[in-house]
């Protein structure tokens, strides 16, 4: 796929990372509830090289997942890294006996994630690390996080991290980070129907930083709109495809993650890519998140 087709470019402020705008998500490669082992590791491992085949430049993981299990799926489906491959991770968590997700802050839990992920993904260095905010599992929270974003960033002077993001954050928490680090991508869940950042997006947007929504279809409940599917119907494309086009209309520094086991959708997201929305559906596509709004009231 050329590089247009995949949604066009963006180069995270600062650096010299430059990725194709719709990336690949790798929490599904893991097993159910994002524990333990895929049912079948050669499939995904099939779509790892898949989507690097097809374009992708961009990997989204985190040694959490599975845990260590989607990190050394990548390396086996990868190592040696294609140059111009950019693998960004997330730390902040851990996983108990039972699946649950542990927030993981003090220094030496940091520290041993940092090295989690570089030895699992056969790494000296990783190009980008986001601390997430573990305040609230399921959404953003206020509470500071200078001290984890200052243990990430002396781990950056020691030369074991290129570049720092924050995820599952309120502004707030970003202009904290700010003060400590340069910040490089924010990651919090948003989509067509979940439009609580809008203000944010364009707030980042004007500073150059990359927004990359987790979740943008839907996650663990799939999106499911009435609009989207008439509008799919008559552009010719699936409900999902639509979905991820109007993130990439939304603002050019959003940055795409979806997550797929399957090669069949795998490269129906990417071909979302090409989709062209006019104006009028696009602002059409706009009036979904004030309907869902109007129906959970």
């Amino acid at each position: 796929m050329s590089e247009t087709i995949l949604g066009g470019q963006f180069t995270f402020p600062g650096t010299s990372l430059t990725v194709q705008r719709i990336g690949y998500g790798a929490m599904q490669l893991a097993g159910p509830g994002v524990w333990g082992p895929p049912k079948n590791r050669d499939a995904a491992v099939a779509i790892l090289r898949e989507a690097v085949a097809a374009g992708v430049n961009h990997i989204d993981t985190s040694d959490f997942y599975g845990p260590h299990v989607t990190n050394q799926i990548i390396r086996q489906a990868l190592h040696p890294y294609p140059k111009g491959l950019v693998i960004v991770t997330k730390v902040s968590a851990r996983r108990g006996p039972d699946g649950s997700w542990i927030p993981a802050f003090s220094r030496e839990e940091l520290t041993q994630a940092i090295h989690d992920n570089l030895r699992n993904l056969g790494l000296e260095v990783l190009d980008v690390v986001n601390l997430r905010s573990m305040f609230n599992v399921h959404h953003p929270a206020e509470g500071s996080i200078e001290a984890p974003i200052t243990v990430l960033a002396n781990l950056q002077r020691q030369g074991l991290i290129r570049h720092i993001g924050v995820s599952n954050v309120t502004a707030a928490q970003i202009a904290e980070a700010q003060r400590i680090t340069p910040v490089v991508c924010v990651q919090n869940h948003y989509n067509i129907t979940n439009r609580h950042d809008d203000t944010l997006i364009d707030d980042l947007a004007r500073q150059g930083i990359a927004y990359v929504p987790y979740f943008p279809l839907g996650g663990f409940t799939p999106l499911h709109s009435s609009t989207l599917v008439a509008v799919a119907d008559r552009v010719g494309a699936r409900p999902m495809q639509i979905a991820l086009a109007w993130l990439l209309h939304r603002s050019p520094n959003i940055l795409l993650i979806p997550g797929t086991s399957s090669v069949a959708h795998l490269r129906e997201n990417l071909a979302a890519g090409q989709l062209a929305l006019s104006p009028q559906i696009v602002a059409e596509l706009d009036g979904i998140a004030g309907a869902t709004a109007e129906v959970k009231h």
